[in-house]
């Protein structure tokens, strides 16, 4: 029986301008994991269950190298996406194929299941490929973890940068650029996985960074799922209305976070805490163009308690709901604004941030 598990992901800033090349973002990975058990089905039938979903397993048997499915309606396409090209991968190295059973196990949502937006979707995917490789005895490296959790997650979501599934990979903070989608396209149409893997993918950085003594990261919860891939879609239909106020959202998303990045390189928390609160700006400009409410009140009310105490706060990820994030330096009274957050049904979640060690 093997276990491998993947952390979810805060953005900190760059968020929607990451979907284009040559735009950074920052990520943190946070200490609430996806776990994904595998182990050898003794049955001949492969089972794929989550605690999450336990009314959904589903069944699966196995007729060649293919694996078929016969269960009608899975909430677990990421899933059947990572083993799909897992074992694609797999297969290219001559490895022979197996049947299992995989359990999956998540702290990514509160305990009514709502979800806290840590990119469980990414995290399920990196935990899924994690698992499978180590159940073929394939060597993990985190860049081969990375493009095939990549590939998989793409396929099903069809847009995002895969910023989540490089924080679930790498861990910790990190800057992140993302690569260059229609020539990872025309590659995975026209070569076999193995290559696709081995080349290196335009635009693609990843870029682990370390955070300056003394800085806190503080996240509120505004107990209001959001939907990332909805936003993306709205926000992508409206990219023509106005190329040019586009570009320039691009390039001040650009210039802040290169100016955030050089903040961890230089150890200044005020540097850092500063391209917050510009890249926040920046956010609420762009989500009056686009017509799309990226900061709801709850997010405004969880900045205004945060600004009031001295921190630089700014909503995380596609916004709409989910979370917003501190940085706050020794300065900020971190007790009593978490005290004013509760009061005004704000809840903090107190995770710390995760860092990988790969040690394979």
């Amino acid at each position: 029986m093997i276990t491998e598990k993947a952390p979810g992901k805060l953005y900190i800033a760059g968020e929607y301008a990451v979907l284009e090349q040559n735009c950074p973002a920052l990520l943190v990975a946070v200490n609430q994991f996806v776990r994904v058990t595998i182990s050898e089905s003794t049955t001949g039938t492969g089972l794929i269950h989550s605690k999450q979903y336990s009314q959904d397993s589903v069944h699966w048997v196995r007729k060649g190298s293919r694996i078929v499915i016969d269960n009608r309606d899975n909430p677990f396409e990421y899933i059947l996406s990572a083993i799909s090209y897992t074992e694609r991968y797999c297969l290219e190295k001559n490895i022979k194929m197996n049947v299992y059973d995989l359990h999956v196990n998540s702290d990514l949502d509160s305990a009514d299941g709502k979800k806290y937006g840590l990119g469980s979707s990414a995290a399920v995917t990196v935990a899924t490929v994690k698992a499978i490789l180590r159940f073929y005895g394939v060597k993990l490296t985190n860049e081969l973890v990375y493009k095939l959790s990549a590939i998989s997650h793409y396929s099903v979501q069809g847009n995002g940068s895969a910023g989540d599934i490089a924080a679930s990979v790498y861990g910790g903070w990190i800057a992140y650029q993302t690569f260059d989608k229609k020539w990872l396209k025309h590659e995975l149409a026209t070569k076999n996985l193995s290559a696709v893997i081995q080349e290196a993918w335009p635009g693609l950085k990843i870029e682990l960074l370390t955070p300056p003594k003394g800085m806190k990261l503080m996240i509120g919860w505004s107990q209001k799922p959001a939907s990332t891939s909805r936003l993306v879609d709205e926000t992508n239909a409206n990219k023509t209305d106005d190329p040019r106020q586009y570009q320039q959202f691009l390039e001040r998303s650009r210039e802040c976070v290169i100016k955030m990045i050089q903040g961890f390189e230089e150890k200044d928390i005020s540097l850092i805490q500063k391209q917050i609160r510009v890249n926040r700006k920046i956010l609420q400009k762009f989500a009056q163009m686009n017509h799309i409410a990226i900061e709801i009140p709850r997010l405004t009310k969880l900045i205004n308690i945060a600004e009031k105490y001295q921190g630089a706060a700014k909503t995380s990820g596609a916004g709409n709901g989910d979370c917003g994030i501190v940085i706050a330096d020794e300065n900020c009274d971190t007790v009593a604004l978490e005290q004013e957050w509760r009061k005004n049904g704000i809840l903090p979640l107190n995770f710390r941030v995760h860092n990988i060690i790969l040690s394979h």
